[in-house]
Parts: C-alpha cells; structure tokens; sequence
C-alpha cells in the first residue's frame, strides 16, 4: 500500500463497525460508539476515493451540499481527508437555491462561516419552471433533476472545479441499480465516478461504500443543521421507496445479502451475461488441451465461503 492509500485508510486497521442495536438513538461525540461510527464512515470513504482515484493532487473540488445528512457528512469527512492526505485539494461547497416556498436561505451560510469553508450559492428559480411544465400531483423529480445538474455543470466550469463531489451513498447506488433492473430493463446504477455527457465534468460519488443508516446516525450526532427535502411538495418516488423498504427488509433478514449486492456490482463477468455487446458470442476459439472439468460458475455454493467473500470487498 502507498503512502497516498495509507492515509486516505488511515483508520481501516481498527476494523471495526457499529452495531445497529447500539445506535438506534442519538449519541454523545464524546462516545466511544461516535467514534467507532466516525471511523467507519471515514474509512469508507477514504477506501472508496483510493480505489476510484477520485481526488488527484491539486483538484478543485465543488461539494454539491443540499442540506441533507448526505451532503453534510461527504463535507465534513472530505475536510478531514483534505487534511491528512498525502495529496493537495481544495473544496468549495455550492448550494442550489431553486426558489422552494419555505427555504430557510440563511441556514447554510451561516453554517458554512462558521466553519470557515468557502462556498457559493447559486440561486436559480427552477421550481417555477417545473410547476409550468408539470401538471399537479405528477412527480416532479426528474425534470427538477434535470434542471439542477445543468446547473451545477455550469457552475463547476465557472468556478474551474475539477471534480463535482454528490452525497449518493451505497443504499442510493443499490436502490439506483434494483430500479433499472425492475422497471428499465438495464443493469446499471450510480457509478463511483462518472464522466458527464458533456465530457468535461467529473463527478465523483465519496460516499459510495457508506451506509444511510450510519450517515443519519453521524448526521444526528453532529447536529447538522438539517433542511428538510420536501419542500417542493411533489409525490414521493413510489418506485424508489418500493425499492427502499425491499432493501430494508433484506438486510434485517440477512445483512450479507446488501454486502454481496454491491461486491457483486464489482465483479461483473460478462461471458456469462446476455449483453452482446460486451462479450462476442459467435466467435469462440474452442481449445482442446486444457484440462478443466466443467464451468466452476456452476460449482455447489457449499464449496464457497460467502461470507469470506463479501468482507474483503466490503
């Protein structure tokens, strides 16, 4: 391991997690339960910018904060990591003011003075651009979407940001790639970093290998100044929620299951997949001398430590 993987996993010989049973309430930052969960949601991401080479020397970073546990976790822990890599950034933090009735405006700034990081909003009216487009009680969510990442897009390009850091997390990722597998027919999701389709932005996910659950906890314990994401008051994503009370039940019933979802989303083997356009299907070279006895994909799950499986990629 180099030097620049060592600090960005500074924290990830202590090995240890917060049991759920311990942390259904509010702690103290002064518990050790607090800091077992600081842990943990550093070295998560920490190991997650190591293996996507997310921050390279000298980036700007524009931190996309909405508000949310999400994106004030990826702000806070992103700022421990910018002070103990081998590497140099820098991060700016951006809100979108999209006009909602009831924004609470001065939340943020005053917030991020106090910690003394530099920021910028940017206030754009696209809530009643997508009241005009979208008729009442339809959701509102993707053309508000569409909306917003132009103009983070365009914001980043002004402000000469390298990378565009979002608070999707490893529950958003898996809910992402269960609903393109159920309603879109595509087995996709949020990748860990991405390039734009204008082909000048990064965008960078920090959070991807950290757990809702535990970002609420760290969210709580902090005592984040949290705005509230139904200000909009368009329906809830039926299908997302579907997708999140599926996951929800899986993980009470077996939490190795999530653990191997997201492993499985890094070990993709696509001659044993349907996708012609990631594996050539009609032109195999058969060869006679090597002595392999059958297909090990086939091989009884008895012969596999699940479990052996899972925690090394997880």
């Amino acid at each position: 391991m180099n030097v620049i993987e060592h600090k960005f996993n500074e924290d990830e010989s202590s090995g240890e997690v917060v049991p759920d049973e311990l942390s259904s309430s509010t702690m103290s930052r002064t518990s050790r339960r607090f800091e077992m969960l600081e842990k943990t949601i550093r070295r998560s991401t920490g190991k997650a910018i190591m293996e996507f080479n997310m921050i390279e020397e000298g980036d700007l970073v524009m931190v996309c904060l909405s508000g949310g546990a999400d994106s004030y976790t990826m702000l806070e822990t992103l700022r421990h990591l910018q002070r103990i890599a081998p590497v140099n950034f820098e991060l700016i933090a951006v809100n979108l003011d999209q006009k909602q009735p009831g924004f609470p405006e001065h939340v943020l700034p005053t917030y991020l003075d106090s910690i003394g990081v530099r920021y910028q909003i940017v206030e754009q009216d696209t809530y009643s651009i997508v009241k005009e487009k979208i008729a009442p009680g339809k959701t509102t969510c993707s053309l508000c979407s569409r909306l917003r990442r132009g103009i983070l897009y365009r914001t980043a390009k002004e402000l000469g940001a390298t990378k565009i850091a979002l608070g999707h997390h490893r529950d958003d990722i898996l809910h992402t790639f269960m609903l393109n597998m159920f309603y879109g027919g595509s087995i996709k999701s949020m990748p860990p970093k991405l390039l734009a389709d204008d082909g000048e932005n990064v965008v960078i996910r920090p959070l991807a290998y950290c757990r809702e659950g535990d970002i609420k906890k760290y969210a709580a314990a902090m005592g984040f100044p949290i705005i509230p994401c139904n200000l909009c008051g368009s329906q809830p994503n039926l299908q997302r929620q579907a997708m999140r009370e599926m996951l929800n039940q899986w993980e009470k019933t077996n939490p190795l299951w999530i653990r191997s979802m997201v492993t499985a989303m890094q070990n993709v083997v696509p001659s044993h997949m349907m996708d012609r356009s990631l594996f050539n299907f009609n032109s195999f070279k058969v060869e006679t001398e090597r002595n392999i006895e059958g297909d090990t994909l086939f091989d009884s799950q008895d012969k596999v430590n699940n479990e052996q499986n899972v925690v090394k990629f997880v």
